[in-house]
């Protein structure tokens, strides 16, 4: 990996190697008081990631007042009180060699969810243009004296941050925040020197970027980081949106007016799928944006978006199709990946299975920000594993996701651990999530945790039973029963007709099926199921009772299928999405459905059953609850939940044992 692991600059800034920590909003890693800085939490999870090797990390995004619009948790930098914990912060990062930047916004605009008591829901915008979240508010178009007034504190929060010794900012201008607004004809129609023609409307970033110069200086590294396309294309509501043509243009203004590099993304929030890209997407699927990028401009090309496989991520530099790469979501999966690849212990990196459950879903529950696969993310200190105080004998009962992490972290922290699965292989529900090659990740952490349980000297025995007979011929201390989910069979007429599968096991086997292909179910594994057979050619149909598809899904994943199946990423699948559908029967000519009032009936070669899961029972723990001191049951065995959840009680109950 000599291409990652190259010293690379920008502008004045010297880096150690060519990765960089992507910017994610670090919900919940900030402090309390008045000022709003990062929090030791905030301190402790960046300076994991620079003693885990990373060149520059770049901070969750900041902002230089809340005038007109509240920052929703974004850490301010208003006033010379932010010097103290942007220091605490650089000092942080520096004791690891590695170089810190600030992602620096001026605000929200019509994507701050707007609160119903205050005028235009207390929301503005570079023109009154509609909310995101609510389309019947109407934001107020800022003033120009205002904008002015914005430009001038942005300036002078640039001054405090070179002073407490951060090395460099960037500024943001992406994923359709007011930055990205005012640049973008779509939401920019202002008549004074803010709006109108292109010039314009960069006029707000070059003076953005002087007012940055004049307070830090012409030396100081400032990167511009913006999205070469909306990919909105050939939507008639999304008019005056970025094209690749009009971002490339972008590109060659920002190197002309001084900034030291571009970090390269996509997307706005009717397009999130791009700015946080799903599983479906690629491995590395915004690298060919960075590369159109590389042969406009002279200054250097950071580029990002899942690429977390050090040998992608490696030939994207050899290829010279970007000079820096950005990771994210890896980074909350495994901070040490650097370090980890300078050693070339590429199976010990805990991969990041693009779930966006830790950090986006937790990010809009309002949580602080973490990962499915690394609980520890984001609350390094507290949940850091110690050694036990007193060994113990433990037996783990279920070879998935909970069951082989509570085998890790005991086994870790020097108890004697012996693994029961009954099927033939770890992995539980690993197997079919990562079954479709877009959910590849899943197989990748089953195979790294398999790994882990042989590198800690778990006792595994697969194809084998747990009895309450043979679990207490063990003589535990502790038992975890973690034996999972099956999938449900609803009461409908012909369900066991032998061209009826579970989507589980459609997954899990790779059932060969017939070309007509009706899936009853349209939640995240319905919908994947669907994905998986139409890129094998085959029609489906989706019959889902709700009235949309996917709702138990993070809404970029969920926009991601919805947009293919409606063949607007341009990828032809033949998949038609039948909501508040109901099926009544499958039969002999299909499945008859009831959906808008009517009968109908859809041919079908196979029908996926695909409607959710419920847990697996038995007895095991009645039988044992009085005769092993420590009895858990964690995961899908207490009620049907995602990886986050079983991962995080099999490392937290066993991380206290």
């Amino acid at each position: 990996m000599n291409k990652l692991l190259e010293p690379g600059k920008i502008g004045t800034m010297k880096l150690k190697n060519r990765v960089v920590m992507a910017p994610m909003f670090a919900m919940g890693m900030t402090s309390p008081t008045e000022q709003q800085g990062f929090s030791q939490r905030g301190v402790d999870f960046y300076g994991a990631r620079a003693k885990g090797g990373v060149g520059l990390i770049i901070t969750g995004v900041t902002t230089p007042n809340e005038k007109w619009e509240k920052s929703w948790g974004w850490p301010l930098i208003s006033d010379k009180r932010a010097i103290m914990w942007l220091n605490e912060l650089a000092e942080e990062v520096h004791a690891h060699n590695s170089k810190i930047a600030i992602q620096y916004s001026i605000g929200f605009g019509r994507q701050q969810p707007p609160d119903p008591n205050l005028p235009h829901g207390g929301t503005v915008a570079p023109s009154p243009v509609t909310n995101f979240y609510d389309p019947s508010v109407i934001c107020r178009e800022l003033r120009t004296d205002e904008v002015e007034e914005l430009v001038r504190d942005f300036g002078q929060g640039a001054r405090y941050i070179k002073e407490s010794g951060i090395d460099a900012i960037e500024l943001h201008a992406h994923q359709g925040y007011l930055l990205d607004q005012f640049i973008t004809a779509r939401t920019n129609w202002r008549t004074d020197k803010y709006g109108g023609s292109f010039e314009n409307r960069m006029r707000i970033v070059a003076e953005l970027l002087e007012a940055v110069r004049k307070e830090t200086g012409p030396d100081y590294p400032v990167i511009f980081r913006y999205g070469l396309s909306h990919f909105l294309d050939g939507q008639p509501e999304f008019e005056g949106a970025r094209t690749l043509e009009e971002g490339l243009r972008v590109a060659r203004f920002a190197e002309s007016i001084g900034f030291d590099a571009l970090h390269i993304d996509a997307g706005v929030y009717e397009s999130n799928n791009w700015a946080q890209p799903s599983g479906a997407q690629p491995q590395g699927c915004l690298v060919p944006l960075a590369e159109l990028v590389k042969k406009e401009v002279k200054i250097p090309v950071i580029t990002v978006g899942k690429l977390g496989d050090p040998k992608v991520a490696e030939q994207v530099l050899i290829d010279g199709k970007a000079d820096f790469v950005a990771l994210g979501r890896p980074l909350l999966a495994d901070p040490d990946w650097v370090n980890k690849v300078k050693a070339n212990e590429l199976a010990e990196i805990r991969p990041c299975i693009q779930c966006n459950e830790g950090c986006l879903v937790r990010l809009n529950q309002r949580k602080y920000m973490s990962c499915s696969v690394n609980p520890q993310a984001g609350n390094e200190r507290n949940l850091a594993l110690k050694p036990a105080e007193v060994k113990k004998r433990v037996v783990v009962v279920g070879g998935g996701p909970g069951g082989m992490e509570a085998a890790r972290v005991a086994a870790i922290r020097g108890h004697k651990v012996t693994l029961i699965e009954k099927s033939d292989e770890l992995g539980g529900m690993l197997i079919p999530a990562g079954a479709p090659s877009f959910k590849s990740e899943y197989i990748q952490y089953r195979d790294y945790l398999v790994n882990q349980l042989r590198k800690h000297d778990v006792e595994v025995r697969t194809g084998t039973e747990a009895t309450a007979e043979l679990v207490l011929s063990m003589k535990p201390d502790v038992v975890f029963l973690a034996t999972g989910a099956k999938p449900i069979k609803p009461p409908i007429p012909g369900i066991d007709r032998p061209e009826v599968v579970m989507g589980v096991d459609l997954l899990k086997n790779k059932l060969e099926v017939g070309r007509e292909i009706v899936v009853i179910g349209g939640g995240l594994v319905g919908a994947e199921a669907a994905m998986f057979l139409a890129r094998q050619g085959k029609r489906v149909t989706i019959v889902e009772a709700l009235d949309d598809i996917m709702k138990d899904a993070f809404f970029a994943d969920a926009l991601d299928f919805k947009r293919r199946f409606a063949g607007i990423e341009d990828e032809k699948l033949d998949v038609t999405v039948m909501t508040q559908a109901k099926a009544l029967e499958i039969g002999d000519h299909g499945v008859v459905v009831e959906h808008q009032g009517e009968q109908k009936t859809l041919k079908a070669d196979h029908v996926v059953v695909a409607v959710g899961l419920k847990p697996v029972e038995d007895n095991l723990e009645t039988e044992l609850r009085d005769k092993v001191t420590d009895v858990f049951e964690i995961g899908d065995r207490v009620r049907t939940r995602k990886v986050l959840e079983a991962v995080w009680e099999g490392y937290r109950l066993a991380s206290n044992i």
